[in-house]
Formats: structure tokens, C-alpha cells, sequence
């Protein structure tokens, strides 16, 4: 248990840094907006006083919203979110404020060439969100603030998110009279979200295969894709509705390449066998 917690903060302290760099060093020099508070942050740290620090919107906007969802969400969770969300500030402070490097007006690594600033700064920013959500913790309280209102408006999850950023990108471009900034910062905001679908959810996903068969063919079917695939196979009861036969459903969980095999196993078989095919993000097992 000892052992899994500190690989977890290890995790989470490693997110927090990665994010502080995408979002320091590519976007914001430019005054690219990442998302959520993360970009809400930037854009008070762009409008208010010098005092008013990036790392210190971080940590006001983001920890009441942790601690508001500490109910829903559990204290661990809200632990962790909290740590990396300090991680990300100190970080933050230590580039922009101690560490000789310059991102006042332009990106050390990508100058001021808008699009790979986006792209970079992007991908950058969500590979360290990702790996917070990885590591059971979270780098923006906008999470929380889905979770909590998204239902009460009768909407999704990433509908809320979506019309948030929306919403943030289109203040940008008023205050600012400029919207080449906010449609690159859109740029910014989709690399992001497809670096973190691929921590959090795998570049490729499995494929879970459920057949429902005769039970005369159950046991020649499940010994050949057993012996083809060489994977685990779950036999489960079930019984037509309308007929009221008797059927078995065998469930296994394969990757894209082995699908088209199974199928033509399957229906060698059975032709009457019925295949349905889900695709999961994830796979757990001992």
C-alpha cells in the first residue's frame, strides 16, 4: 500500500511538472489559453497587476473547487488533485520567475510561431493532465465543476466542459479584440484533449466480443478461439425471450487485429451464432 501511494504522488509530482512546462513555455509567452481553469487562469494573469501571478490564479481558482467537491469526489481524490495543482504552480513560479529562462514574449523552444506553440503546448499540457487523471488525481477544478452541475443542467460531462472552454475562448477574444489568439488556443485545447484520451484510455482499445450460442456449440467454440487467441474465455447462462431456448453467451476480450478472425471461427460453427462487438477503454487482470 506504502509502496503504491508513493508511486502515485511520484506520478502526480511528474504530471504537474510536465503540464507547468507545456503551459509556461509554449502557451502562454504567446498568450495562448489553455483549457478549463488552467486557461482562465492565463487570461487573469494576463489582465490584472504583475502581483497577480499565473501560480497564484492556479491555486485560488482550483483548490476552493477541489475542497467544494470533496463530497462527491472523496478526500483521497481531492488530495491528490490539491498536490498536483500545487506541483503545477510551484512549477510555474520556478519558470516564469526563478529559473533563467525567458517567456515574456515568445516560447524558448518554439519562438513565436503560433501553430507549433499551440500543437506543442498542447500536447505537452495534456499528456501531464493525463497522467493526473492516470494517477488518480486531476489538474483543473473544471472536472469537479462538471461532476457537480453538469446533471442538474441536463447535459453530459463533456458537453459541460466543451461550452465552458467555449465560452472562456470567446471572453478571450473580446478582451483581447483579437481572435486568431482563441482559434489557436482551440488548436491547443484539441491536441490536448486527444493526448489525454491516449494516456488515459490507450492508443489502441480492446475489443470485448460477446456470442450467443446453442449450447451444443459452446464447448467447440470456446476450445478454438481458446487455442487460437490463447486468452480467457467467460461462459455466461442466458435464454432466448422469445423462443425461450436455452442459449450461452461467451465473452472474451480481443484487440482489433483478432476480430475478423474470431467472427470467421465463430460462424464455421454456429451461422446462427449472434455477435456483438464493444469497444472498452481499459482491461484489468491478475
Amino acid at each position: 500500500m506504502k509502496k503504491r501511494m508513493v508511486k502515485k504522488f511520484l506520478f502526480l509530482t511528474i504530471a504537474g511538472i510536465i503540464n507547468a512546462i507545456g503551459v509556461t513555455m509554449f502557451l502562454a509567452p504567446m498568450n495562448l489559453y489553455d483549457s478549463g481553469i488552467s486557461g482562465t487562469s492565463i487570461l487573469f494573469s494576463q489582465i490584472t497587476p504583475p502581483f497577480y501571478s499565473l501560480s497564484m490564479f492556479l491555486i485560488m481558482l482550483n483548490v476552493p473547487l477541489f475542497l467544494y467537491g470533496l463530497k462527491k469526489k472523496g478526500s483521497l481524490f481531492t488530495f491528490s488533485a490539491i498536490y498536483t495543482v500545487l506541483i503545477y504552480s510551484l512549477m510555474a513560479f520556478l519558470i516564469n520567475d526563478v529559473l533563467p529562462i525567458d517567456v515574456s514574449f515568445a516560447s524558448p523552444l518554439a519562438g513565436q510561431d503560433l501553430l507549433l506553440c499551440a500543437m506543442f503546448g498542447g500536447l505537452i499540457s495534456g499528456i501531464g493532465s493525463g497522467m493526473a487523471i492516470r494517477s488518480g488525481g486531476a489538474m483543473d477544478g473544471i472536472e469537479v465543476l462538471s461532476v457537480i452541475f453538469a446533471k442538474k443542467i441536463g447535459i453530459s460531462v463533456g458537453i459541460f466542459v466543451m461550452i465552458y472552454n467555449i465560452i472562456l475562448y470567446v471572453i478571450c477574444g473580446i478582451i483581447l479584440d483579437n481572435w486568431i489568439l482563441p482559434l489557436y488556443s482551440i488548436v491547443a485545447y484539441t491536441v490536448a484533449v486527444r493526448a489525454v484520451d491516449f494516456l488515459v484510455e490507450g492508443i489502441d482499445r480492446s475489443k470485448a466480443a460477446m456470442i450467443i450460442v446453442d449450447t451444443e456449440h459452446t464447448k467447440n467454440i470456446c476450445s478454438v478461439l481458446s487455442k487460437e487467441f490463447e486468452n480467457g474465455i467467460t461462459i455466461l447462462d442466458g435464454k432466448g425471450f422469445y423462443s425461450g431456448d436455452r442459449k450461452e453467451v461467451i465473452y472474451l476480450v480481443l484487440n482489433r487485429f483478432q476480430i475478423t478472425r474470431m467472427k470467421e471461427i465463430v460462424c464455421e460453427i454456429d451461422r446462427n451464432a449472434y455477435i456483438t462487438i464493444t469497444e472498452i477503454a481499459d482491461v484489468f487482470s491478475k
